[in-house]
């Protein structure tokens, strides 16, 4: 008989090594770049993806994973009567979450798949608690509802510093684009029940940095955190001043300072950055 698998996709940022140690199944999507599609996984990563885009003609354009990726890996994790618990990102950003349904369906394996409301270092938390679980050799029952109480008391909050990848997306025109930059516009977002609700938006850093001592106050206040993740597009410098800071709250944490994914970058554009955390 064998024991539960965890899968997820590219979008999960999380450090290698405990991909590796947690023997986490990620399934990448793909982003084109120029005409080119490069797959998102060790090959291509958010520095060298940075860079790319900064001078590619167009705005990357990421597809979700194949179907029949997704049913080979099913299939292989089964073989010796695994379950597999496949964990992905919100429907908001990609039809992964769906590609992988319809695939569970395609299985010869018992797999259960769970569409989150979050992405990034917001799903890593899940996945990697289940996986842990998983090595303690606990049960698709036992492990599901930790799963989803982590997921529904986690919060996601993206810092945009420009917003010319939305305007080349087509998510905002061009004359609301041009405008935010000539007024250099910040804009916080948050995560939420699949989809990204404005939070602060104004001019220039201050308006990243007056937010910032607004969440540090409540996260200093609430005796509940249990994990918190900085993720970036681009520029450190500011990230690295938030770990600091929150480090300084939280001596005892391991708080991950991780650059992005491309599928996520391509969205955000440089000088991006995202606060996560959960409570217990």
């Amino acid at each position: 008989m064998g024991n539960l698998k965890i899968v997820t996709d590219s979008s999960c940022t999380m450090k290698k090594s405990v991909r590796d140690q947690l023997n986490i199944h990620v399934v990448p999507l793909s982003v084109m770049i120029d005409g080119v599609v490069y797959r998102d996984d060790d090959q291509l990563p958010g520095e060298k993806f940075m860079e790319m885009m900064s001078t590619s003609k167009e705005l990357p354009k990421t597809s979700q994973p194949p179907i029949g990726e997704f049913a080979e890996l099913y299939d292989e994790l089964g073989k010796d009567g695994s379950e597999i618990l496949s964990i992905h990102m919100t429907k908001a950003l990609s039809g992964t979450v769906e590609a992988a349904r319809q695939a569970s369906n395609l299985s010869k394996s018992n797999v259960t798949v769970v569409e989150t409301d979050m992405t990034d270092q917001g799903l890593s938390f899940a996945v990697i608690r289940a996986a842990e679980l998983a090595q303690e050799g606990k049960s698709l029952n036992e492990v599901l509802p930790v799963v989803q109480n982590i997921l529904s008391n986690t919060k996601l909050f993206i810092g945009l510093s420009t917003l010319e990848n939305l305007v080349k997306g087509g998510r905002i025109s061009r004359a609301k684009g041009m405008l935010s930059s000539f007024l250099n516009m910040r804009v916080i977002m948050e995560l939420k029940n699949s989809e990204l609700i404005p939070v602060v938006k104004g001019r220039g850093v201050k308006t990243f940095n007056k937010w910032f001592e607004e969440l540090k106050n409540e996260l200093k206040n609430n005796p509940a955190v249990k994990q918190i993740g900085i993720s970036y597009a681009g520029g450190l410098e500011q990230s690295e001043k938030f770990k600091r800071e929150l480090q300084e709250i939280f001596p005892k944490m391991d708080i991950c300072l991780l650059h992005t994914t491309p599928i996520i970058a391509t969205h955000t554009g440089e000088g991006a950055f995202a606060i996560m955390y959960y409570t217990e």
